[in-house]
């Protein structure tokens, strides 16, 4: 209705994934070189998750335009299939002959494993496609990694690209499925956008519809960052109907008036406030009542006097730094805090020897003041001082010390011990303090320090054809990254077969893959099975 009013040559928000219109945001980019890198690689699994309009089809379907011309590509976009239904499938698309009427799945199989076989031998690289791939069941999984042991010495005859929602990752850690997760050669969660980058996307998306003049002012692309949380599909709904309610108006850019009443229309609106309201005083009261009830229990437990084991329980709890760092803590929502503080009755020039006699407690030693990096060294231990994000720091899973700054502008340091998908929580000082993701935004600097360990006689620099310590402590590494620990390599050596294992292992770990062991590479390594160290993160499963 409105392209000729705005000059549209199409419309610009359309919700199909049109690869002319994939902004190539750092995110996809990514994840576009990880399907890349994983179909040019020895076959196997790769893996892309993301939410639901994050972009992983239109990331899918720009990737099949860059696809070699020596692939033949079979696309499955409805998964809920029983095992012969989905070989069935797999037969149509590739155009692989079977008996009519047929239902065994050893002939399908063997269909299957003769048309791969054949196109191996013409030169030809299969690729399997399967989008909404958290339909799939487990025994339907099962049978596609079945599907991938037909392999020569140097690659798999099959590669099939796994796209799901976050929850396929889940899916994929369960027991009986390990085999198929340790076959995963490359993955990739594609995350929302961030402020700056949804302003670039929609600028973007006009650019390509022909607009030849700004409709979206920086004034309201905040407003819209917050109602869409970066998810490219809600950006495109609501910057829609923000268009025809400006076209309606006879305007000629978008207002925040009308974002807003394109939210109303086109976002789930709760139709029954007084039912919020009611239930939000309704846990009220109940904390209330368990405020008061635990205030009488605290009150009857200081007349009674204290036996040993309870003092030994309490002196024991409030020693233990290093438990308090690797036990995350969880974030009720009474707890948060809108703002990290430094605490009032402590001086602030204290802040950094603070976190960093936090820091080296975690790791079982004791920090002298001075230098922290230096002083890491005198223990067998390295130091890495970054700007990053928080997708960093889930991966080291490490206890890190932050640069936060306050409302003022004070700069004040900070220990991170514990980190979900929305909320953080920090020593500081001698204070615990959970906060919102949303909120540490405007706190942090982005500058972070960590501790990690190698063993002794070990060094961080490798060149090829190397051999030694070094060599075979990464060699262990890997092995145990792919879970095997079968077969023992005497005197590795560092050559392109190992350089080629760091990639894939750098591709699983969101690092680019260029086979180079710096810092982030060599870190994550040394995470790999290793117990002993803190943990930003409580290993998964354990309560």
């Amino acid at each position: 209705m409105y392209k000729s009013y705005f000059g549209f040559t199409e419309a610009p928000f359309s919700i199909a994934p049109d690869p002319r219109y994939l902004y190539m945001s750092l995110r996809h980019q990514e994840a576009l070189a990880h399907l890349l890198y994983g179909v040019n690689g020895g076959g196997g699994f790769v893996l892309l998750t993301g939410e639901i309009g994050a972009g992983k089809t239109t990331v899918c379907r720009c990737f099949l335009e860059q696809i070699p011309q020596s692939c033949d590509v079979a696309y499955i976009f409805n998964p809920k299939l029983t095992v012969a239904e989905l070989l069935s499938t797999i037969c149509v698309e590739f155009g692989i002959a079977y008996p009519p009427d047929n239902t065994s799945i050893k002939v399908f199989i063997d269909c299957i494993n003769q048309y791969l076989l054949e196109a191996h031998a013409k030169g030809r690289h299969t690729v399997l496609v399967i989008d909404e791939a958290q339909n799939l069941s487990a025994e339907v999984l099962e049978q596609m990694r079945l599907l991938t042991n037909l392999e020569t010495n140097e690659r798999k005859l099959l590669q099939i690209i796994l796209l799901g929602q976050p929850e396929l990752a889940d899916i994929l850690e369960k027991p009986e499925l390990r085999q198929l997760a340790q076959r995963i050669v490359a993955r990739y969660h594609l995350g929302p956008l961030t402020k700056p980058e949804v302003a670039a996307y929609v600028q973007h998306r006009l650019d390509v519809s022909g607009a030849q003049r700004p409709l979206f002012p920086a004034s309201v692309m905040g407003q819209l960052f917050r109602l869409s949380g970066g998810v490219p599909r809600v950006i495109n709904v609501l910057c829609d109907r923000a268009l025809l309610g400006t076209y309606v108006q006879g305007k000629d850019k978008i207002n925040r008036a009308t974002l807003k009443q394109a939210a109303r229309e086109v976002l789930h609106q709760p139709k029954h406030r007084n039912r919020n309201l009611l239930r939000t005083l309704s846990i009220g009261l109940i904390f209330l009542a368990i405020s008061l009830l635990g205030l009488v229990a605290y009150q009857q437990m200081q007349r009674e006097p204290k036996t040993p084991s309870v003092e030994t329980a309490i002196a024991k709890t409030n020693a233990n730094v290093k438990s308090k760092i690797q036990t995350p803590l969880s974030f009720p929502e009474h707890t948060l805090q809108d703002t990290l503080e430094w605490p009032a009755d402590t001086p602030l020039s204290n802040s950094k020897t603070m976190a960093f006699t936090t820091l080296f407690k975690s790791w079982g030693i004791e920090y002298q003041a001075g230098d922290a990096c230096q002083n890491a060294e005198t223990f067998g231990l390295h130091c890495y001082s970054t700007r990053g994000g928080l997708d960093e720091l889930r991966q080291l899973n490490r206890p890190a010390v932050m640069q936060l700054h306050d409302a003022a502008g004070q700069e004040f340091y900070g220990i991170l011990t514990a980190l979900d998908e929305n909320h953080a929580s920090f020593i500081i000082g001698n204070q615990t303090r959970a906060i919102p993701l949303k909120k540490l935004a405007a706190q942090w600097s982005g500058f972070y320090t960590i501790l990690w360990k190698m063993p002794a006689n070990t060094a961080v620099k490798i060149h090829s054809g190397d051999s030694g310590p070094t060599v075979e402590w990464i060699s262990k590494q890997l092995s145990k990254f792919r879970g095997d620990m079968t077969q023992t390599i005497i005197n590795p050596v560092f050559d392109d077969a190992m350089i080629n294992q760091i990639k894939q292992f750098q591709l699983s770990q969101g690092l680019i893959p260029d086979g180079i062991l710096g810092p982030q590479t060599l870190m994550r390594l040394s995470g790999v099975a290793d117990h002993a160290a803190p943990t930003l993160l409580r290993e998964q499963g354990k309560k």
